[in-house]
């Protein structure tokens, strides 16, 4: 059985349906672990000895967390400042992270077609998740494409409950590995590999 471990970072939850409802539906999953680093560190002040020992007994590192200005909230950014250490998570003997998987899991207030080049955002989601993929590389690990709710100020509430069931049914593929390298050729969410 593969260990999934879901790093979560969102510092205003009580205001985010979709963030809850991906919340819930990843907590149910066997084999899952749910970190909820705001919860832990609220003062941004992160027990990097902890982290590490998470992270060396998971195989699958998901970062979860709304797409705040392109990025991430900042205690995810002071994570990787503090917990991914030289000679520990990358440089000539960092080695600690060498072989495992990690993708994004984001919640976005636009549509798809918004993250285009013709898009109100003229890139791919891709191409903004691009430090976390190099990040990835520097540390030896294999980057997957993200999974991704859009539109989250409009969305229904069934298009959410579809969106709460592929996420569980990914993180059990995950845990129980049945997705193949070739299933992930030539997809851009991860979301498409369960349609509904």
């Amino acid at each position: 059985m593969t260990k999934v471990l879901i790093q979560f970072a969102h510092p205003r939850l009580s205001k985010s349906n979709v963030q809850k409802t991906l919340e819930q539906y990843a907590r149910k999953v066997k084999g899952v672990t749910f970190n909820d680093l705001y919860e832990h560190y609220p003062d941004l002040f992160i027990d990097v000895k902890r982290e590490q020992q998470l992270l060396a007994k998971h195989d699958i590192v998901v970062f979860q967390h709304p797409f705040y200005w392109y990025s991430s909230p900042p205690v995810l950014k002071q994570w990787q400042d503090l917990v991914l250490e030289y000679n520990w998570a990358y440089g000539p003997k960092g080695y600690a992270l060498q072989g495992k998987k990690v993708f994004n899991a984001v919640s976005c207030g636009g549509g798809r077609d918004a993250y285009s080049e013709t898009g109100y955002n003229r890139f791919p989601l891709g191409q903004y998740l691009l430090p976390f993929d190099q990040t990835a590389h520097l540390c030896r690990m294999e980057y997957l494409p993200p999974f991704v709710v859009h539109e989250t100020y409009t969305i229904e509430d069934y298009a959410l409950k579809t969106f709460g069931e592929q996420y569980a049914e990914l993180l059990d593929a995950l845990v129980n590995d049945r997705i193949s390298a070739g299933a992930l050729s030539g997809v851009e969410y991860l979301n498409e590999l369960f349609p509904h």
